[in-house]
């Protein structure tokens, strides 16, 4: 049928030519949702729908996606992996709509669509379907998880599923500062096309430092954006600088303790001696006052 139809319709090109319109950006659809590739032609006189052709295919590999004429769908030649999934708009057709809808898109969807339409006379324009996909929250891991210290070299692996296109990868540390070009980022496709991406980002940790791993998706925007923030809180101190410490600490101890002690010790001989100056003076002052007594008897 197709062979048929398409010289059809360039033996009329060379007579008329019918205006199609299309999206001039892009049309964006969800992986898995219904997507709408719009075309309308308009057309001076009322026609009959059995006098319309309308037929849609991939522009590079000119595959067949959906078929119409004769005042029915004519779907003998339609690519394997579109059957079940498109249809039109018969109830607009005869108003000049010959959209096609596009059911459960998959990545292997995306591409250049042309759309041709003829009623007396013909006319086609093409389009461009993109897939996007959002990626998973990022999950941001340690490598190794414990015993960290301050200078410590650690890897921080950022790792995120389910997304379409690649995505872009924003590393930060607590002060904001971007951190992407120490950054080595690898993608994995399922069987749908869709990516896993692993972003590794290698850093000396300094005391309670953060680090952000985020996600752009160049399509989705800020919708396929993500933040995960680790802080510093499994930096511990060495086993060795711990015994140290609590050892000057116990000598610091220790000190104070022995200060306290010669302290009280100096304080208490010094009241002693206080004392037995006071007593002596007082006896010395007393047997001054005998003798004076003594002499004016005499």
């Amino acid at each position: 049928m197709l062979s048929l139809l398409l010289p059809a319709m360039l033996a009329v090109q060379t007579m008329a030519v019918l205006e199609l319109t299309v999206p001039e950006q892009p049309v964006v659809a969800l992986h898995g949702s219904d997507a709408t590739l719009n075309c309308s032609f308009s057309h001076a006189n009322p026609f009959n729908l059995s006098d319309l052709s309308v037929f849609w295919q991939l522009t590079d590999t000119k595959r067949s996606v959906h078929e119409y004429s004769g005042g029915r769908d004519q779907l003998v030649d339609q690519a394997e992996s579109f059957v079940n999934r498109t249809s039109l708009f018969p109830a607009q057709l005869g108003l000049g709509n010959a959209s096609l809808l596009l059911s459960r898109v998959v990545v292997a969807d995306e591409g250049s669509y042309t759309c041709f339409a003829r009623v007396q006379d013909y006319g086609s324009a093409s389009l461009l379907l993109q897939v996007a996909a959002p990626y998973s929250k990022p999950v941001v891991t340690l490598a190794p998880e414990s015993n960290l210290r301050p200078g410590d070299e650690v890897a921080l692996t950022c790792v995120a599923y389910g997304g379409y296109p690649e995505a872009g990868v924003v590393w930060q540390d607590g002060g904001g500062r971007n951190l992407t070009d120490n950054i080595t980022t690898s993608l994995v496709a399922n069987e749908e096309g869709l990516f896993s991406m692993t972003s590794v980002l290698t850093v000396v940790l300094e005391p309670n430092s953060t680090y952000s791993c985020g996600l752009i998706n160049p399509l989705l925007g800020k919708e396929g954006y993500a933040f995960v923030t680790i802080t510093g809180q499994n930096i511990a101190f060495p086993p060795v600088a711990l015994w140290v410490t609590v050892g000057l600490a116990v000598c610091l101890l220790v000190l104070l303790i022995a200060l306290a002690a010669v302290c009280r010790r100096k304080i208490k001989e010094s009241c002693e001696e206080a004392r037995r100056e006071a007593e002596e003076a007082k006896e010395l002052e007393e047997e001054e006052s005998k003798t004076a007594m003594t002499l004016l008897k005499s």
